[in-house]
């Protein structure tokens, strides 16, 4: 089975999510949504579902589908480091530039 990176590395799969962010919806809504076949989204929701991303429930012939939280909040978890690495680079280059002399003019060179 793939990992959750793994899974999220196919741009498709992230069109999915976001789509799903916004609450559940039926095969047919994200074939209307994206420029694919409705084969194709059902085995990216298979993957998604296998990885645990997404979750469905059968409603008499319809089956919705659902982003499930939990997976991509450990994820965040796992980013978090990473994100405040960056922040921290960027609020040092800000300090940079805010202790300038001289106010920043882009048509300087």
């Amino acid at each position: 089975m793939e990992t959750a990176f793994e899974v999220l590395a196919e741009p498709r799969r992230r069109e999915i999510l976001d789509l799903l962010r916004t609450g559940e919806r039926v095969v047919g809504e994200l074939v209307e949504q994206l420029p694919l076949s409705q084969p194709t989204v059902s085995k990216h929701l298979k993957v998604l579902r296998q990885a645990g991303l997404v979750e469905v429930r059968q409603d008499a012939q319809r089956r919705w589908y659902r982003l499930r939280p939990e997976p991509l909040a450990e994820i965040d978890s796992w980013l978090r480091p990473y994100r405040q690495m960056w922040e921290q680079r960027l609020d040092a280059l800000q300090q940079h530039l805010d202790s300038r002399d001289e106010p920043w003019n882009p048509n300087c060179r």
